[in-house]
């Protein structure tokens, strides 16, 4: 049964060594996302399942332990997902589950076994809910950290140039996080949301078919654009 969630944002800025210099730029958003996983750990969960875009259409599972790193970003920094259970870890953690992974060291989790997910951007929305839905049937308190980013389309420097059907996209996916709204995730346009450059739609759809039956309230903690790409943070409990 799925208890409460945190949506945040995924950009490898969020990690102090990566964004170096510009580190200030996403002091708040750090701070909201430090915010949102207290929640979960308020929700005494006995399993967070972490779920962030990666390459390809499937759904790839990544083991409590699994280890990924930011060298590709040229900072010798590796981090790993929950704890270490003193075996062979997986290496190669999709970037989404590096940045949650360094987001769960940093606040010290230990609330609840860990386990990820890499979801791919190009998943169909049946699919989504489907894993969603498969997620909160999982036995006892299921808590997600959902990873993803809105449009990178915000403004002329942004990373796919200023296109004027972002910030409405944007406000859009606000509001339904805002209101913990499950059926406006699931009705997100893939395809705009694809050419809109937008990492977090496969993520937030699986987390609208786990929240379905759920019944859970939702508070949005922030909501910004630095660098032209919109950025998220909700919880819903």
């Amino acid at each position: 049964m799925l208890v409460a969630a945190a949506v945040c944002p995924c950009p490898p800025l969020l990690v102090p060594a990566v964004a170096a210099g510009a580190a200030p730029e996403l002091v708040a958003a750090r701070a909201a996302c430090t915010d949102a996983l207290g929640v979960l750990a308020a929700a005494r969960p006995d399993r967070l399942v972490v779920v962030g875009p990666a390459e390809g259409a499937g759904v790839v599972p990544h083991p409590e332990g699994a280890r990924g790193s930011f060298r590709g970003f040229g900072v010798d920094l590796e981090v790993r997902l929950g704890r270490d259970l003193g075996t062979a870890a997986e290496r190669g953690l999709p970037t989404s589950l590096a940045v949650a992974a360094h987001l769960l060291e940093r606040t010290g989790w230990s609330d609840a076994p860990v386990e990820g997910l890499g979801v791919g951007e190009a998943l169909a929305p049946e699919r989504c809910l489907a894993a969603g839905r498969d997620i909160a049937g999982r036995p006892g308190r299921v808590t997600l950290l959902v990873m993803g980013d809105a449009s990178a389309c915000r403004s002329l420097k942004a990373p796919g140039y200023l296109d004027e059907r972002a910030e409405p996209f944007d406000a859009e996916v606000a509001r339904a996080l805002g209101a913990a709204d499950p059926a406006a995730l699931a009705a997100l346009d893939a395809g705009l949301a694809d050419e809109l450059k937008v990492s977090g739609r496969a993520p937030w759809q699986v987390l609208a078919g786990a929240a379905e039956e759920a019944g859970l309230s939702g508070a949005l903690l922030y909501d910004e654009a630095p660098y032209g790409v919109g950025y998220l943070v909700a919880t819903w409990s």
